[in-house]
């Protein structure tokens, strides 16, 4: 018996047949495009996405599979008519931040009532402020009128034109700040906070079960891809914890119940299978990890991946050079737009290898402040499974496992997104899939507490920067304005 998993992913879409056994095998995958229409802005053309999508579950209805699990971006979002299935526009990507101004005017009470209701910060990354800026176009404004006018993230898309039923899942709700995390079910106060019409958002049904046909194939699973991941590592007990580093990185932490405060981390919906009480989690994510890697391959600093694998000599930290990963500002626990990222203690002999060991070591050193604030929420255990494209650097995982000061359980299959989309779905139809064992685990080596002061250090220095640049540009607006007035 086999099991397709279809992982709708940031820079692709794949088709991954899963074997009872937790064996993968890739059937299909297809690159999307990237649009940067501005500074801070990306998006996705939303129906080359289906179009994708669409293939990947014809791949797996021929090649047999049972049942089909779909994994999505999370909060990367769009509107369409309920009729034609058009888009209004573009579909915004969770990495956008172009609402990042509209949310500082929100206030603190509308963040405090956010926080305590979706569990989530006021920040662009989440879905709300992206919808409300869709639902604001002409085009989805007079579908509206008409009652034809559909808005949510990626996974209802393609499940209204799939399979014909307009529905997301609680894990996915669970990242868009309108949906009641006690309640699993939309917030009217906070949709009206945000200017989201509550009436054109999908209903809200379990993560498992019978979500419908699509080509002959049944639906039995829908969820965000991080908490496809959390289940595929095998993660089932509270504490249990997982650190993806696909583009950016991001960790998941089961706990055993809704905590009433979690710091800088975020509760979140893990997953909610039919007939069953939710299973939550903690999140944490730093926004630029591979993407960190990659953006400095295209700099030229290095071009093979080979040859970043491994370094002589001292840490870059231990010898002052400082990188941190704020490509695209910190995500938990600082939740600051305004930082960017910098190297640091940067001096003329600092070269291209020199540069790369700090930036490997900034992606982990942002990792471990993820963990520790999740640990005083939430006690973890003593090792941390991992996954993504960063797992196969060997000094990257040694490092991390230092930072960390837990065990680093390397995945035993590079699938586990898939593996547990794919077991997600076996559980839908009553069937069970075995989550594969890891391949290596990495014990931490004692790391010197100045190393990781130093880079706070360095942290702190550029959240100082980013706000000081932020007051800069502000007071330059404001003397424009005074100035245009004038005149």
């Amino acid at each position: 018996m086999t099991f397709l998993a279809v992982d709708q992913g940031t820079t692709s879409t794949r088709a991954v047949l899963v074997g009872e056994d937790g064996s993968a095998r890739v059937i299909f995958s297809r690159d999307h495009a990237q649009s940067y229409p501005a500074p801070g802005q990306v998006e996705h053309d939303a129906t080359e996405l289906l179009a994708h999508v669409r293939t990947a579950f014809e791949a797996g209805a021929a090649a047999g599979a049972v049942a089909v699990g779909l994994a999505n971006q999370g909060e990367t979002c769009l509107g369409w008519d309920a009729q034609t299935g058009v888009p209004v526009g573009p579909a915004i990507v969770w990495q956008d931040d172009r609402t990042a101004a509209a949310l500082a005017r929100l206030g603190p009470e509308a963040s405090a009532l956010v926080r305590d209701r979706a569990g989530l910060p006021l920040d662009p990354y989440f879905s709300a402020s992206k919808l409300a800026l869709i639902a604001a176009i002409p085009e989805a404004d007079r579908l509206r009128d008409a009652g034809r006018l559909r808005l949510g993230t990626t996974d209802a898309y393609f499940r209204d034109r799939l399979a014909g039923r307009f529905e997301t899942d609680p894990t996915t709700a669970s990242r868009t700040s309108l949906m009641r995390l006690d309640r699993l079910d939309w917030d009217p106060e906070l949709c009206a906070l945000f200017g989201v019409p509550i009436e054109c958002l999908p209903a809200i049904r379990p993560s498992t079960g019978d979500l419908g046909q699509v080509g002959g194939l049944r639906l039995s699973a829908s969820v965000v891809d991080q908490q496809a991941a959390l289940f595929g590592h095998g993660c089932r007990r509270a504490g249990d914890a997982k650190i993806t580093f696909g583009t950016g990185a991001f960790a998941l932490a089961l706990t055993d119940r809704l905590p009433a405060d979690t710091g800088g981390v975020l509760p979140t919906v893990a997953w909610a299978e039919h007939d069953e009480p939710p299973a939550y989690a903690l999140d944490g994510g730093v926004y630029a990890a591979s993407a960190a890697v990659n953006w400095a391959r295209g700099l030229g600093l290095f071009r093979d991946y080979a040859e970043i694998g491994r370094f002589d000599g001292l840490p870059a930290i231990a010898r002052g050079l400082a990188f941190v990963p704020a490509l695209a500002g910190l995500a938990a626990p600082h939740w600051d737009r305004r930082a960017r990222g910098a190297w640091m203690g940067m001096d003329l002999a600092s070269g291209p290898r020199d540069l790369m060991r700090a930036l490997l070591e900034g992606v982990a050193f942002r990792a471990a402040e993820v963990v520790a604030e999740m640990d005083r929420a939430q006690p973890l255990g003593t090792r941390i499974s991992v996954d993504g494209g960063m797992s196969a650097n060997g000094y990257f995982l040694q490092f991390l496992a230092d930072a960390l000061g837990r065990e680093v359980a390397v995945a035993g299959t590079p699938e586990l997104t898939a593996v547990g989309a794919a077991a997600l779905a076996a559980h839908g139809i009553g069937e069970r899939i075995v989550t594969p064992p890891p391949a290596r685990v990495i014990a931490p080596r004692p790391l010197a507490s100045e190393w990781a002061e130093a880079f706070a250090a360095a942290r702190d220095a550029v959240q100082r920067y980013g706000a000081a640049r932020q007051a800069q540009s502000t007071s330059t607006s404001t003397s424009s304005a005074a100035a245009d007035r004038v005149t």
